[in-house]
């Protein structure tokens, strides 16, 4: 959208972080099995490309870490060409979300999810 383009068609870093923090929520709560994550820290965020007017954008994330009461995902935002099918890495970050209670306070992911984590990182060993 034009409000999100700044003086040098480039979209706005602000921006692009929001997208990047909902699409990072969004697959943290899908993996935990649960609504009630936020975010607890964003690394560094590099900004590696612009993003210009028209560019599509791919956002991918990976568990690097699951603990009792968090995940912390590494995210990679890419720009996709429509017609070569070519993706360029535009942004990098490492993002952590902690499930909470109703109270706010960090509460346990659920044991089959850690269960489940923690077979899939020895299948990958593997």
């Amino acid at each position: 959208m034009a409000r999100d383009i700044g003086v040098h068609n480039n979209l706005f870093g602000g921006t692009l972080m929001e997208w990047i923090d909902e699409a990072a929520a969004a697959y943290a709560t899908e993996y935990c099995y649960t609504p009630n994550m936020v975010t607890l820290r964003v690394g560094e965020l590099l900004f590696k490309k612009p993003v210009k007017t028209g560019n599509h954008i791919r956002i991918y994330g990976e568990v690097v870490s699951l603990g009792n009461t968090s995940i912390t995902l590494k995210i990679e935002v890419r720009k996709y060409n429509l017609y070569s099918g070519e993706e360029a890495v535009v942004c990098t970050t490492n993002m952590t979300f902690v499930r909470i209670d109703d109270d706010g306070s960090p509460t346990p992911i659920g044991a089959s999810v850690r269960r489940s984590h923690k077979e899939l990182m020895a299948t990958l060993e593997n």
